[in-house]
This record gives C-alpha cells, sequence and structure tokens, in this order.
C-alpha cells in the first residue's frame, strides 16, 4: 500500500471519503496560501503545510488521523 496525505480545507469530508492521513489547509480557494500576505509570508504558511504532509507520511497509522499539529 502506497501512503498518501490527504491536504484539504473541509477535514470532514476527507473523513467521509475514508482518507487516512489527513492535513487540514487554509481555505477553499486557496488552501495552501493566503492571497492576503505577502509572498514571503505566502512561502512560509506552504513550506509550514508541506512540512506537515512530509512527518505524516513518515507517521505510521492504524486508524485514521487527523494531523494539526
Amino acid at each position: 500500500m502506497l501512503p498518501v496525505v490527504h491536504m484539504c480545507t473541509i477535514v470532514p469530508i476527507s473523513q467521509t471519503v475514508g482518507a487516512n492521513r489527513i492535513v487540514p489547509t487554509i481555505a477553499i480557494p486557496h488552501p495552501l496560501g493566503d492571497p492576503t500576505k505577502t509572498p514571503e509570508e505566502e512561502k512560509v504558511i506552504r513550506r509550514r503545510l508541506v512540512e506537515k504532509a512530509l512527518r505524516a507520511l513518515q507517521t505510521e497509522i492504524t486508524e485514521q488521523t487527523v494531523f494539526t499539529d
């Protein structure tokens, strides 16, 4: 089985469809960013989310897990 991370803005939908590793994101039109932020701030936001997703991929799980930290 290939581990995957579902990065999403609406966690209950991800849970309903059976995603195992879920990383909450920012907003529906801009899941990995915020257009009101400066490019530098957006880079920090995106890096943080991608790093969280990579940690989720490395984490052994036995049930559906939402990675909030």
